[in-house]
């Protein structure tokens, strides 16, 4: 088996491109997303965010260059257990009740016996156990996948615009959440195009047009274009040469990884 170190990233990408038809919708040149921290992948909707996303979690086709995450090649199935994924919809059963998906989902991943208490806890669906999905707000619904994502402490957890549908005093409660799995050791990749949700976040993709236009923290994002809000900053940084480029990759060997179910 590969021998890694605590301090290699969770996700190292490299010269990663996906094509349709004869566009290219994600050009990659390189990043890196650290363990134990939550980068946020912020951009504008259709910039690219859903497929980078679905490259990481092996179920992108037509994936060329290389991806590795916590030091497999994305896809593999010893990943399996340790990346979890929860997509825009809501990926669940509506004729069953809150406990019951997660008590199949827990039963399918092998997670420790009581996990679906744990999970329903976690996201605050104490109160909606009993309930039928198709019941929920949508909001809930999201929050009922964002709960079968958690099942089994995966070590990435990857979360495509998971606050989406909820209030604002939600929202801070999963931010919180987040960050107190990542505490624990989990690493988080958030996406989300609400873009005052960059202040939440540890690290800083932004991305547009299927690249990654900056590499940065929330401080740095606000220091270097003199704004006071993400939303600004992200415009200048549209506007201004110095964040036009993608981010310079890491040098290393190419390969090509396709996705896989």
């Amino acid at each position: 088996m590969e021998q890694r170190s605590a301090g290699d990233p969770a996700i190292r990408a490299e010269g990663i491109t996906v094509r349709r038809a004869r566009r290219t919708v994600l050009d990659i040149a390189g990043l890196e997303v650290a363990r134990g921290r939550v980068t946020g992948l912020l951009g504008p909707s259709g910039s690219g965010k859903s497929t980078l996303l679905r490259a990481v979690v092996g179920v992108q086709a037509q994936v060329s260059g290389s991806l590795r995450v916590l030091g497999e090649a994305a896809g593999s199935a010893g990943l399996r257990r340790r990346v979890a994924y929860a997509t825009q919809a809501a990926s669940v059963y509506d004729d069953l009740t809150v406990r019951q998906n997660l008590a199949y989902f827990s039963r399918v991943l092998a997670a420790p016996k009581g996990d679906a208490d744990r999970v329903i806890e976690l996201v605050g669906l104490r109160d909606q156990a009993a309930h039928r999905v198709e019941a929920l707000s949508g909001g809930q619904r999201n929050r009922v996948s964002l709960a079968a994502a958690l099942l089994g402490a995966p070590e990435l957890i990857v979360l495509d615009e998971p606050t989406v549908g909820l209030d604002p005093v939600l929202r801070a409660e999963l931010w919180e959440l987040f960050h107190r799995l990542a505490a624990g050791g989990a690493t988080l990749l958030v996406s989300s195009h609400v873009m005052d949700e960059a202040l939440r976040c540890d690290r800083l993709l932004l991305m547009r047009e299927g690249r990654i236009i900056a590499d940065t923290t929330p401080a740095e994002l606000l220091a270097d274009t003199g704004t006071e809000d993400p939303e600004a900053a992200f415009l200048a940084i549209i506007s201004g040469a110095a964040g036009s480029s993608p981010a310079p990759p890491h040098h290393g060997r190419h390969e090509t990884e396709g996705g896989r179910r």
